[in-house]
């Protein structure tokens, strides 16, 4: 089974976001249908085409980035295969939250004035990228990227 075809759509405006979004998921397709993917990854991937298919053009621009995040989410989890700079991206927001904030308020804390909350956040924020970065140069090393880098 392979991998189904966006609808080519003429009523999308030349240089719009639409077209941008639209041209970066059929470049990612096309990057996915180089690799091995299995059967039942195919057909979740093909549901969603499917889906978007369908989707009138002034819905398109949201709906084709929810998609876009809920195939990347499908190759993770099932193939642990990632777009590049995909773990520096979600590593930066979880850092800043689940590091910094806490840094931050400590620091705050033990100094007396909570103005110094917002030192924590690129602390954060730096712990974060580098623990993206190495898992990102992990996943090139294993071929385990692919090689698009995507634009929200």
């Amino acid at each position: 089974m392979k991998i189904n075809e966006l609808t080519t759509r003429s009523d999308i405006e030349q240089s719009s976001k639409v077209e941008k979004a639209y041209f970066q998921f059929e470049k990612l397709l096309s990057i996915i249908r180089q690799r091995n993917i299995p059967l039942p990854v195919i057909e979740r991937i093909n549901e969603i085409i499917a889906d978007l298919n369908q989707t009138p053009t002034k819905d398109l621009k949201n709906k084709l980035r929810k998609k876009q995040f809920q195939l990347i989410n499908i190759l993770e989890q099932e193939l642990k295969i990632v777009p590049i700079n995909h773990y520096r991206n979600k590593w930066l927001g979880i850092g800043m939250a689940a590091i910094g904030i806490p840094i931050g308020i400590s620091l705050g804390m033990s100094i007396g004035n909570m103005a110094y909350f917002a030192i924590g956040l690129p602390i954060g924020m730096a712990i974060g990228i580098g623990v993206g970065t190495k898992w990102d140069k992990e996943a090139q090393s294993e071929g385990r990227q692919l090689e698009i880098e995507l634009k929200h």
